[in-house]
This record gives structure tokens, C-alpha cells and sequence, in this order.
């Protein structure tokens, strides 16, 4: 695979152009991690709707039926189902810990045992997720565990 980076000033957006004999199964995979590295979320706060770039985004929960993305900076309320999101982030570092949350693997500082096969997240800003036991060894796994 030949790649070529080519800086353009005077572009307001990065464009990505994959050239290919034939669309095989490596490419289509390429293409895919491509436009995930662009996936956004949308979110409100204050009455302001806001983009969130995924990687700022520590953890998603629900909460008495409303879904919330949680930042560094606050947390915004956001439409899309838990499991909706989920899906969108799919091929990103996100992993479901429990029923009601999906936390960003890369946002997470360390991991404790907890009781009842429980695992505590501790994320970068300090904010603890439990994990519930059933999605325990999903992480150990992703640790390699």
C-alpha cells in the first residue's frame, strides 16, 4: 500500500481519497476506521446544542430515561438511545460496562476489583463507573486479562 500526504494550506477540511484496483476487504476496513475517526456526537447544554469530537467524551450514561455525555467540561443530554450510540461508536475505543453506561477506554485512569465481581473505573477527570459483573470479563479481556 503506497500512502501519500500532500499539505494544502488553503483547504478548510482535510480530504481523504482512496485510490485501489479493487475494493477488497483491507480497504473497506481502511475506509471504515477512517470515518470513525470523524465520528461526532451531538449533545445539549444550557439550551445550546454542541459537536462533541467522540475522544472528549469520558463515559455515556442513562438516567431516568434521558441519555447523557459526560466531559471533562460538563454534561450534555443527548437523544440517541444508549444502545443507538453504541452502535455508532463501534470500532472506537468505547466499551459497555453496564446496563445504563458505555465508557471511553482510552478516558480510563486505572481499574479496581470491586464486591460482587464489580470492577470500579477510575476515569481521567477522577469520576468513578462501576461496571457490573457481567461485562467484567469483556474488560479483563480488552486488557488482555
Amino acid at each position: 500500500m503506497k500512502v501519500t500526504v500532500e499539505e494544502q494550506p488553503g483547504l478548510e477540511q482535510t480530504e481523504v481519497i482512496v485510490r485501489c484496483p479493487r475494493l477488497d476487504a483491507q480497504t473497506a476496513r481502511l475506509v471504515e476506521l477512517l470515518r470513525l475517526s470523524d465520528a461526532r456526537l451531538i449533545g445539549e447544554k444550557d439550551g445550546e446544542t454542541c459537536i462533541l469530537d467522540s475522544e472528549q467524551v469520558l463515559y455515556i450514561d442513562t438516567v431516568d430515561r434521558g441519555t447523557f455525555l459526560y466531559t471533562e467540561d460538563g454534561v450534555y443530554q443527548t437523544r440517541p438511545r444508549l444502545y443507538e450510540l453504541e452502535d455508532q461508536l463501534t470500532g472506537q475505543d468505547f466499551i459497555r460496562v453496564s446496563k445504563s453506561a458505555i465508557v471511553n477506554f482510552d478516558r480510563v485512569r486505572s481499574l479496581r476489583p470491586d464486591f460482587g465481581g464489580r470492577m470500579r473505573l477510575t476515569m481521567s477527570n477522577g469520576e468513578v463507573v462501576v461496571a457490573n459483573r457481567q461485562y467484567v470479563p469483556a474488560i479483563k479481556s480488552k486488557l488482555g486479562l
